[in-house]
């Protein structure tokens, strides 16, 4: 049974792209636990906080309970982005947002996310414009938000 009340949920992970070794562990660790725990993990495909994630989810080797949300093409995503995804069973990629800037693929990206999931954690820095946008977009969605701030 989840430590997490009612059991199992779906949870999505926001977070920045710019964060040292040590939180990334952190994340690993967290999202390892909560697949562990039998929650369905959505996350997007980018450096850092996704990154650490999707290791930490392909660790837990239960890959039904993970999905990635792309914002735009795999072919757009980062070459480390798109090696860590080659394991990941369950991929949604957006080719038509490819010709939009990645700030707006993002925005996308990450409201689609939310739609899918009754909880959002989020890491972040006061400053990440987008990432406290989309934990507001949560709030106002009714979702439990988590926010971590790395500042």
């Amino acid at each position: 049974s989840s430590w997490l009340s009612g059991g199992p949920r779906t949870v999505g992970f926001f977070g920045t792209r710019n964060m040292g070794y040590h939180q990334q562990q952190l994340i690993e660790i967290l999202s390892y636990a909560l697949i562990l725990t039998g929650n369905h993990i959505f996350t997007s495909g980018a450096t850092g906080t996704d990154a650490a994630v999707i290791r930490g989810a392909l660790r837990a080797d239960a890959p039904e309970l993970l999905t990635v949300v792309l914002p735009q093409s795999v072919s757009k995503q980062p070459p480390e982005s798109q090696e860590l995804l080659k394991d990941v069973q369950t991929v949604i990629s957006k080719p038509e947002n490819d010709e939009l800037a990645l700030g707006d693929a993002s925005r996308i990206c990450n409201a689609d996310i939310i739609t899918r999931v009754e909880q959002v954690i989020c890491f972040a820095f006061h400053d990440s414009k987008l990432l406290m946008e989309t934990c507001e977009k949560a709030r106002e969605e009714n979702k439990i938000v988590t926010l971590f701030f790395l500042d």
